[in-house]
């Protein structure tokens, strides 16, 4: 089955500092990650802060070169394309980043921001279709009546505006991929609901494929089909979103569930607390084997000698733990 995007053996290193003998040490943000993307689906990547989950966003875009490893989308290699061949590529595959705010430039109005991919790649042939094409945008991120909008400055808008101004932008040239990166985390919690509907919205509507980017798995369930668990630059655990939220198997992956506030007082008195010791190991010198052994709470010596494989243990539901 061809995949519209496939993650091989992605690998991120950046230097670090040089050690007292000279040699250069290098942080492994991502450090050989596999895993695809269907059309119109949603993939959830999470993880704690300094997992490597920004990180494969930004390579999947070019942002970064990776290291080592394949990004195919659509059978093609992004990582040999030309400069020419990235220009028709940018096409299909967008961001929305964290904060809408810095991510929008202070002194261009929303007009300005929306009509320039449109100039860019040559979609609007006059400056009236550009605008025809921009007050159907915000009519699909609903933002109306749209003509009030065109001439707002980003601070002339709330967040959750914002942030619909740069879902538009994103969706622009109607991309196969858009990248989530954290996209409702800066949100009041009553605007998140909104955007992430709005989200499943737009994938309905043009047939999108999401990676979605968080660390917080209460959003991640109502959105993703598929989720992916990083810790310290590696998967340990993927599979759909019920089966990893009713059937974790990674002590990483229950820890993270453990985690996530339940409104139900008599449940969340009963619920057994899963406290990881310690913080997350320095990427510079992860441990050997598995690189959760030292905050698990199952650990054994084997955990600390071998490193586990990626093991499919059934209804497409894989991970790297010697315990399964």
């Amino acid at each position: 089955m061809k995949h519209l995007l496939e993650i091989i053996d992605l690998q991120e290193y950046f230097p670090a500092r040089k050690s007292l003998f000279g040699q250069t040490l290098w942080v492994r943000a991502v450090d050989g990650v596999n895993f695809h993307i269907d059309e119109a689906e949603t993939l959830g990547l999470v993880g704690e802060s300094g997992s490597g989950k920004s990180t494969i966003g930004f390579m999947i875009l070019r942002l970064l070169q990776p290291t080592k490893g394949k990004i195919l989308f659509q059978g093609e290699n992004i990582v040999a394309l030309s400069k020419h061949e990235m220009m028709a590529f940018r096409r299909d595959v967008q961001i929305v980043f964290q904060d809408p705010y810095s991510s929008l430039n202070p002194r261009k109005t929303v007009e300005d921001v929306l009509t320039r991919p449109f100039r860019i790649h040559k979609f609007a042939k006059t400056r009236n279709e550009a605008r025809k094409m921009v007050l159907d945008l915000l009519e699909d991120v609903g933002l109306t009546p749209p003509e009030t909008f065109l001439r707002r400055y980003p601070h002339e808008m709330s967040g959750g505006q914002r942030q619909r101004v740069a879902v538009a932008r994103a969706i622009a040239l109607k991309p196969k991929l858009v990248i989530a990166d954290e996209a409702v985390s800066s949100l009041d919690v009553s605007i998140r609901a909104q955007i992430l509907n709005l989200l499943k919205d737009l994938q309905k509507k043009y047939h999108l494929a999401f990676l979605y980017i968080t660390h917080d798995l209460a959003t991640l369930r109502s959105v993703s089909h598929r989720v992916a668990v990083m810790y310290l630059g590696k998967l340990v655990e993927v599979g759909t979103t019920e089966e990893v939220f009713q059937n974790p198997l990674h002590p990483y992956t229950k820890a993270l569930l453990a985690s996530v506030p339940v409104p139900d007082p008599v449940y969340s008195r009963q619920r057994e607390p899963i406290i990881l010791s310690g913080d997350m190991p320095s990427p510079i010198s992860p441990p050997s084997g598995c690189r959760f052994h030292t905050r698990c709470p199952m650990m054994r010596e084997a955990c600390t000698l071998e490193e586990p494989p990626m093991v499919d243990v059934g209804n497409s539901h894989i991970v790297t733990c010697l315990l399964n």
